[in-house]
């Protein structure tokens, strides 16, 4: 039987009460919009600079975090190692870049195809490692109690990054500053540097990229089947196995991506920054919704934009040392008043 409510969900949902947990997401988020005023009204282009960093810090959050997502998409696993694959793509970047093509600072134009070359080198090196990580460790526990694969995530997440401390050391590991630092264009007192719009202008094509990959392709259409029904894709023909190896080659690909991005505006990468970044990459998974693309950059973009607000502005801010803490704290509420994140879609667990 129809009843009013169903006819008119409109109309429903207007008259429902906001519960306590919405309530208290709606003041803070009046709070956090009140505070941004009040330091943009003191201080615009200082708001603005750190507001552009941010953007910049959410482009490599992003590529790290659709890693995470694409994984746990078809497999349900959260791949702890992905960040310390991400570390290794920045020492790749940099052994490449360097070593192979003799980047240094000065080269001018000629860098271009220096960074395509090493981007594309850095890609494939980590997507083979993120691919090889599947075939030796997940896949022989893929029927086994989630548990075990979990443990062996963290396990692998201590391999790689020992690998990175064996292969290049305990100390940074130094790229030259070749990205140009002049002002691509002023706003007032605002600068907005060559550096942070070539850090967009190779973190945005890859995206896109990934965005045609998943929904064009046809390798992308399985790798859509395979995250809804594992079995009824195998039963029309569809190769299981290698499609979730080239989700962890895709996703790998997407960490040498971010560390290319990292090495180059960072210009340092040191062997433990993989686990640290990562945490922060899957907080920002975890708050757009996990399995979910738009959700992954959406909450990357956030959590790149509150660490910028948080270590850049003035007037009230907790400052540097509390923003660890601060993404933390984002990510337990996320897991306890909503688990399915800002995009994702609540889902009743398979038993």
């Amino acid at each position: 039987m129809t009843t009013e409510a169903s006819r008119h969900p409109l109309a429903a949902l207007a008259g429902r009460r906001p519960g306590p947990v919405t309530a208290i997401g709606l003041v803070l988020v009046v709070l956090l919009v009140f505070w941004l005023a009040v330091n943009f009204a003191k201080g615009p282009s200082v708001f603005l600079e750190v507001t552009s960093i941010g953007v910049t810090n959410g482009c490599v959050y992003a590529l790290v975090a659709l890693g995470y997502t694409l994984v746990y998409g078809i497999l349900e696993l959260i791949n702890f190692a992905h960040g310390d694959v991400f570390m290794l793509g920045g020492m790749f970047s940099i052994t490449y870049a360097v070593d192979f093509f003799g980047l240094h600072a000065g080269q001018g134009i000629v860098i271009i195809p220096i960074v395509l070359a090493t981007l594309v080198l850095a890609m494939a090196s980590c997507g083979a490692i993120n691919a090889a990580i599947e075939f030796v460790a997940y896949r022989p526990l893929r029927g086994a109690p989630r548990l075990a694969p979990l443990i062996t995530a963290i396990g692998m997440s201590f391999i790689v990054e020992n690998v990175g401390l064996r292969g290049w050391g305990p100390e940074y590991v130094v790229a030259p500053e070749v990205l140009p630092r002049g002002d691509v264009f002023k706003i007032g007192g605002f600068d907005y540097e060559w550096n942070k719009l070539i850090a967009l202008l190779i973190t945005v094509p890859v995206l896109l990229a990934l965005l045609w990959l998943i929904q064009r392709t046809r390798q992308g259409k399985a790798m859509r089947a395979t995250a809804q029904d594992m079995d009824a894709s195998a039963m029309m023909g569809i190769d299981v196995n290698r499609t979730i190896s080239f989700t962890f080659l895709i996703a790998g690909g997407l960490a040498g991506a971010a560390g290319l991005v990292y090495a180059l505006y960072f210009t340092s990468v040191r062997f433990d920054q993989g686990f640290q970044l990562g945490l922060i990459a899957f907080t920002a998974a975890v708050l757009g919704g996990i399995g979910n693309l738009p959700g992954a950059v959406l909450g990357a973009m956030l959590i790149g934009l509150l660490q910028g607000w948080n270590e850049g502005l003035n007037w009230h801010a907790p400052g540097s040392d509390w923003t660890e803490s601060i993404v933390f704290t984002i990510l337990i509420l996320i897991l306890v008043f909503r688990p399915a994140g800002l995009l994702g879609e609540q889902t009743p667990e398979g038993g």
